[in-house]
């Protein structure tokens, strides 16, 4: 401890709002430099080692091989995708000194190397002088493996690194959960076929789960949003606690959870009725759906909601255009899956001026008579009869709109907002909601990046098909902080002791210095790391500071216990410490290390198995 690079600080900075991070902040772990930007001091760097340990554990122990790609990457191989232009200002761009591409020339090489394969060629990127620094590797990979596999008996193939990623996110918060700059282990698959996509995707999700128990972390998996990494399926691990931005929605009859991004529930059956004859109602200042309801003395359900927003799609060149988004007045539109159903890469508010343009008026918008709009309407649109919509005229509506006969819509699909209390998809029984915070998740690529790119392989037939991808990720500050999150007191962080930064805190307290040095450097023959703390201070300094750091074992020797031939062995967990014999401390202490590792063993397998969904 007197040559540790690290100081331990009584008070934590104010504007902390996270208990885990106070803590990380108060014994030293980390520091901050900027807005979402984070030095990793010698504590935390031992964590975060052991836990990409675990992590290239079970990474092999799958098939993986670890590489490393480069974080600065050329413009190139992200437009290739049309994620260059999709992602938008969360991607941060540079140039070389010149104001040139990264790679000068790498445009025509790329292009020479790869003939007249379409994802190249039809990129349109030449000469924008670009590159960025790296968010994900989907691009890189499918680079790499295009150059490098040429046969199906080269797959499958698992690949994988631990590497520094940045993202420009405008609102970095709780400590290392939300950062700019991060490192994450990511992996990809690649298989001649759906069949062994599937294999693989499930070989990671067993994985995950392996590698959270580990660590000590309960996560349940949920499905998940594509979003922008695109393809037919996504899972995430979510940490469920109230400090959590993503919410969960779950049924604990028949376990289904998912993301309330994608979440769906089974929404209630309309009661039959015929269809009424269209009626003109004055409704003056009824513009929202609870002044509408309460003005006509309708449930809320009986009404149409429209919401209008403006949509930008690659498809389109990024011009934009009204979506005119139709639900039932009781429900709520989930832009996330608006955006899946019409293909949009971004999704905003219109303004008034927008919505008059096409023919519309604000507060008493109908589908009806729009102009250049997108008509998107909710599946439970078309089977609910006599609607109160929007007449398009200032302060009137319209009872008894009927879809297919009084308006229509060119995309019907599911895009409301699931919530607590709604029936569950699978069994109807009510939805429960939680807090979460995202330590992983496993995508399906499928072929579109391979297509985009050109990483094809010749199969047996030697026809050139496309590599079928997945990608898998997690994020091990993010994984660390949440560790720490669900493991504290109010003493200070308890370390699960496969993350712990060291196995055994030793004390040397006055009178035995000579005695802790010595059983420090047994422990270290015992295979165990050691933390001697033999600094100058008072024992409660010591003590505090132990506790504050959260090694799972505390060994203290003092002038007291030598002169009894003994020392104090306490579990960072337990209430008092045990006395042990100064001879055989080591041993113990051993002892004690592996006893933690059973206890946290067995308290996984008493948890109950994920099933895959």
């Amino acid at each position: 401890m007197r040559t540790l690079f690290s100081q331990t600080r009584r008070e934590s900075p104010g504007d902390t709002e996270v208990a885990g991070h106070r803590l990380l902040l108060r014994a030293g772990f980390v520091r901050q430099l900027g807005a979402g930007l984070f030095s990793y001091l010698p504590l935390a760097q031992r964590s975060l080692r052991r836990i990409e340990t675990i992590l290239r554990e079970e990474m092999d122990a799958i098939g993986g091989q670890e590489i490393t790609m480069p974080v600065v990457n050329p413009a190139s191989v992200w437009q290739a995708t049309g994620r260059w232009q999709k992602i938008g200002a969360e991607m941060a761009r540079l140039q070389d000194r010149e104001g040139r591409d990264l790679t000068p020339g790498a445009w025509r090489i790329l292009r020479q190397a790869s003939g007249t394969r379409r994802g190249w060629a039809r990129s349109g990127a030449e000469g924008d002088g670009s590159g960025a620094l790296a968010m994900t590797h989907e691009e890189v990979i499918a680079a790499l493996v295009r150059d490098e596999v040429r046969s199906y008996k080269q797959l499958p193939q698992l690949l994988y690194h631990i590497q520094t990623k940045f993202r420009d996110d405008p609102r970095p918060r709780g400590g290392l959960i939300r950062v700019r700059e991060f490192t994450m282990k990511d992996s990809y698959s690649l298989d001649r076929d759906e069949a062994g996509l599937d294999r693989q995707y499930r070989a990671h999700f067993a994985a995950y789960h392996r590698v959270f128990r580990r660590c000590g972390l309960p996560v349940v998996d949920v499905g998940a949003d594509v979003g922008m990494m695109g393809g037919s399926g996504a899972h995430e691990f979510m940490y469920l606690t109230p400090i959590g931005e993503d919410s969960i929605l779950s049924c604990d009859a028949c376990g289904y959870r998912a993301n309330r991004q994608i979440a769906r529930c089974r929404k209630p059956e309309p009661a039959r009725e015929p269809p009424g004859e269209p009626e003109r109602v004055h409704t003056p200042g009824a513009t929202t759906i609870e002044e509408l309801s309460e003005f006509l003395g309708i449930p809320a359900e009986r009404t149409a909601k429209a919401v209008l927003l403006m949509s930008a799609s690659l498809d389109e060149g990024g011009a934009e255009r009204l979506v005119f988004a139709l639900v039932r007045g009781d429900m709520e539109v989930n832009e996330f899956k608006l955006a899946q159903a019409t293909g949009a890469t971004s999704l905003r508010p219109a303004t008034e001026e927008e919505i008059r343009a096409a023919g519309a008026v604000p507060g008493y918008a109908s589908p009806a008579d729009v102009r250049g709009a997108l008509v998107v309407a909710d599946d439970l649109i078309p089977a609910t009869p006599n609607l109160v919509g929007g007449a398009n005229e200032p302060e009137y509506h319209i009872r008894n709109l009927n879809f297919g006969r009084d308006f229509d819509a060119e995309v019907v699909a599911d895009i409301v907002s699931a919530d607590a209390g709604d029936g569950c998809p699978g069994c109807g029984g009510a939805l429960r909601m939680s807090r979460g915070v995202e330590v992983g998740n496993i995508f399906r690529l499928g072929t579109w990046i391979s297509d985009a790119v050109g990483c094809t392989y010749l199969d047996a037939e030697g026809t050139a098909k496309p590599v079928v991808m997945g990608s898998y990720g997690i994020g091990v500050g993010r994984l660390l902080a949440c560790v720490a999150e669900e493991h504290h007191d109010e003493h200070g962080l308890t370390w699960p002791v496969a993350v712990a930064p060291f196995d055994v805190y030793v004390v040397a307290l006055r009178g035995g210095e000579e005695g802790a040095a010595h059983l420090a450097g047994e422990l270290a023959d015992q295979g165990l790391e050691v933390l001697l703390d033999d600094r100058d201070e008072r024992p409660g300094v010591k003590f505090n500071d132990a506790d504050l750091i959260g090694v799972p074992i505390r060994m203290t020797v003092s002038m007291r216990t030598v002169a009894d031939g003994d020392a104090e062995l306490k579990l960072r967990r337990a209430a008092k410490p045990d006395r042990v014999p100064l001879q055989t401390a080591a041993v113990a202490a051993a002892e004690a290390l592996t006893a933690l590792h059973a206890d946290l063993c067995s308290d996984q397998d008493e948890q109950p198995r994920p099933t895959f969904r």
